[in-house]
């Protein structure tokens, strides 16, 4: 509850908190407005392969043109840093490489990200990784990685796996049974095949709008079909224990006064396989109208009383709970994305904590084709035209060979796919020298 003092702290001493970022898009951005503006962070230096893209959010979000210079080294981007400026570079490696506590992946690129996490690690250095892609694709085993170096591999603040861990552990340590946890998003089953050609209609999104702003319609595209839903949940899950349904998701339109209703085990009258589980609510219903009070930016965690005591103090202190008065739910309706980042380097540096953290390969995300596919056909990754992601079980996933969603970017198709079916690693050829590659079949390894 003091990470604020602990930074004043950090400032009066001239002792602040050392980041280095690697990536200048959206999340960047916003992590930037703020940072610029609390005490006790530092921002040594920002990567990305344009850094003309970095200057420009820089001037966006608020920062002088003086408080940034052109770095090409690491020497050049710790004298940067002495002087109190920004060294803007287009080299991640000498960012690694410089006098900072904490490194923000931000770059989306499962196999980038890995490769900066690891290097990040063997330089000494705490990792957040908003990468979430490759903390669902490799994330227990960076932890592991981490771990073996005591540095710290932590979720991102702000984004919404790491805000459900937090609810997670409120419930956990006040002695609740976890029941279910998750998000909410858009959801129609036909969004599965979206592309990027079809993404802004979907979203109702005119040229004029879109030509108007910083819209990644890959990115965008990944939150709509589905895939992005499945990697955080699968995130989630790996750093929970919790154990995903054999179906996977269901996305059920909920209402926020619904989840404790909807959101427990067939058993109790509820829809899940089982208790322990993670789940995305719809904010639409099948026949598109919308559910009145949706939790499409928010996250939850539905528990249930462990004795009937409990129970009645659910009743006697108004909480919303289901018809049995055994189940309740905690929601956060909105979640900042990357205006909150900076309370994972606090906690990180401060507290020696990271803000949620993959620790167990319970979960998994696979390839599943979005049209059918031929030999010699280019995947294209999340979001794109070829696949989307479903959350799948570890073990399942493994003894099936199902190739990972985080390696399909530069898959070739070297077996015949049909739409909707699952893509495994027989179906493609991938490149086995890749660090993300290796480290994956490593990570299956053990589990098989």
């Amino acid at each position: 509850m003091n990470l604020y003092s602990m930074l004043q702290k950090r400032a009066e001493e001239h002792d602040p908190i050392r980041i280095g970022v690697i990536g200048a898009g959206k999340f960047s951005s916003m992590f930037l407005s703020q940072a610029r503006l609390t005490p006790g962070l530092q921002i040594v230096g920002i990567a990305d392969l344009d850094p003309s893209k970095t200057m420009q959010a820089l001037d966006k979000t608020g920062w002088h043109p003086d408080q940034a210079m052109h770095a090409d080294t690491t020497g050049a981007i710790n004298d940067a840093a002495r002087l109190g400026k920004i060294g803007v570079t287009g080299d991640a490696a000498a960012l690694l490489a410089a006098d900072c506590h904490v490194i923000m992946e931000i770059t989306g690129h499962p196999e980038a990200g890995t490769r900066h996490a690891v290097q990040a690690m063997e330089h000494g250095k705490h990792v957040v990784m908003v990468n979430v892609e490759a903390d669902c694709l490799l994330g227990p085993e960076l932890a592991r990685l981490a771990q073996e170096r005591s540095v710290i591999c932590s979720m991102a603040y702000g984004d919404q796996p790491a805000l459900i861990a937090e609810q997670l552990d409120w419930a956990r340590t006040v002695g609740f049974e976890v029941v279910c946890a998750g998000k909410g998003t858009r959801y129609q089953p036909e969004y599965h095949y979206s592309t990027p050609e079809t993404v802004w209609g979907y979203y109702g999104f005119s040229a004029e709008r879109v030509a108007s702003g910083d819209y990644n319609a890959q990115m965008f595209n990944s939150f709509l079909d589905g895939s992005k839903s499945a990697i955080e949940m699968c995130a989630v899950a790996n750093g929970s224990g919790l154990l995903p349904q054999t179906c996977g998701l269901q996305f059920p339109p909920v209402d926020c006064n619904e989840l404790a209703e909807v959101l427990k085990p067939r058993s109790a009258g509820g829809i899940l396989e089982h208790s322990g589980t993670v789940e995305v609510v719809a904010s639409e219903r099948r026949d598109g109208t919308p559910v009145t009070a949706d939790l499409r930016w928010g996250v939850y965690v539905v528990f249930r009383a462990p004795t009937p005591y409990v129970a009645r103090c659910f009743q006697e202190y108004g909480m919303k709970t289901d018809s049995s008065g055994l189940y309740s739910a905690l929601y956060r309706p909105y979640h900042f994305i990357g205006l909150e980042l900076g309370v994972s380097a606090a906690s990180i540096v401060l507290r020696r904590e990271p803000t949620g953290c993959s620790r167990d390969f319970v979960a998994d995300v696979a390839a599943y084709a979005k049209k059918d596919l031929q030999p010699q056909d280019m995947l294209d990754g999340e979001g794109g035209y070829t696949v989307f992601g479903r959350l799948m079980r570890a073990r399942e996933s493994v003894a099936a060979g199902a190739l990972p969603l985080g390696l399909s970017g530069r898959a070739r198709v070297m077996e015949p796919v049909k739409k909707g079916e699952l893509i495994t690693y027989r179906h493609v050829e991938l490149d086995r020298d890749s660090l993300a590659y290796t480290l994956r079949r490593r990570m299956e390894a053990r589990i098989a």
